[in-house]
């Protein structure tokens, strides 16, 4: 669902920048009074992990359509809403960077539309009320699902209103709500699926790493704390670097939405704006649509995944020591 800049105006690209930005410093505030140092590896670790597997296009059935993990909820089920919703910047950002996924103007949105409702309603609406008097396999199951639908559908309508306010394309309103929501409606119900399977592993193995855990919860748990993650950190490179092949090559919601409305997947934009940020995201992304520039080697894919894991880990946790953060308190 990474929008294009060209179905976004200044103005409104504008906006959401600021509005992704104040949700950032707010974020950093917080995050900024946690003493949980344990968080930085994790933060880092889970962001490869949704990089990965974001990679991964999964088929919605009779549709023609496929569809990605955002990765909001699960990160914030597991690093509570502000770290989760820094990590997800940590990723969006590379993303759009270094692999041209997501435009550099539409970068804000993109944050908005999926990391802000993922993180923050999916956290503290969904997530968090549930979970308040234990975690169970089925609460999770419940929560996770429940979550990606739901944070998906808003971060779905919020793309037609950016769209809608940017005026530059000639996607009609109804025609495009109608089209964005049920596909995305079925996404989320996968991406819950998915969600749910890796976090009832993580509270079979190291309950303590969920948000929301209990003091007893924290002692239980069939691995160590580092040998969860080293489980995690290994299935996040099997993903990036071999998974990434057998992606589905269909057009993702937000795509086959467009083209089943003006018949392609593509948006053109006119203006000086667009070439300049075109211009700037041509030369930083050194790895554009995951692969090698000029080729169509599978090398490339495999290449992307393990090396862009690897910068997003380096990324979260440099982060964490830039700006401080989990500093352990002094008793």
């Amino acid at each position: 669902m990474h929008m294009a800049d060209a179905l976004v105006a200044p103005a409104v690209a504008g906006t959401m920048y600021v509005l992704s930005a104040a949700a950032a410093g707010y974020s950093v505030k917080k995050v900024r009074l946690e003493s949980e140092p344990k968080k930085i590896p994790v933060m880092g670790i889970m962001g490869a992990f949704v990089f990965a597997t974001q990679m991964i296009n999964f088929t919605i059935p009779g549709t023609g359509s496929s569809g990605h993990l955002c990765g909001g909820m699960l990160l914030s089920a597991l690093l509570g809403p502000y770290a989760g919703f820094l990590t997800m910047i940590g990723v969006l950002l590379i993303q759009c960077l270094l692999f041209a996924d997501g435009g550099i103007l539409a970068l804000g949105c993109n944050i908005w539309n999926m990391a802000f409702y993922g993180c923050f309603l999916g956290s503290l609406l969904i997530w968090k009320p549930m979970m308040s008097k234990g975690i169970t396999k089925a609460k999770i199951v419940a929560a996770s699902i429940l979550g990606c639908v739901i944070t998906l559908q808003f971060g779905a309508f919020s793309v037609t209103l950016e769209t809608m306010a940017s005026g530059i394309t000639s996607l009609p309103f109804g025609t495009f709500v109608a089209t964005m929501q049920p596909i995305h409606l079925a996404i989320g119900f996968v991406e819950g699926l998915i969600t749910a399977a890796v976090l009832v592993f993580v509270h079979e193995a190291r309950p303590e790493l969920l948000y929301c855990s209990t003091e007893a919860e924290k002692k239980e748990g069939r691995f160590t704390f580092k040998n969860t993650l080293v489980v995690l950190a290994v299935v996040t490179v099997l993903i990036g670097g071999g998974l990434s092949l057998v992606a589905s090559s269909n057009p993702d919601g937000l795509e086959w939405s467009i083209e089943k409305i003006t018949g392609s997947t593509e948006v053109e934009s006119d203006g000086e704006i667009y070439d300049t940020v075109g211009s700037v995201q041509e030369t930083t992304a050194l790895l554009p649509d995951y692969a090698f520039k000029g080729s169509e080697s599978s090398f490339g894919t495999t290449f992307s995944g393990v090396v862009g894991s690897v910068i997003v880990v380096g990324v979260c946790v440099g982060a964490c020591y830039a700006f401080k953060f989990f500093r352990k308190k002094k008793a």
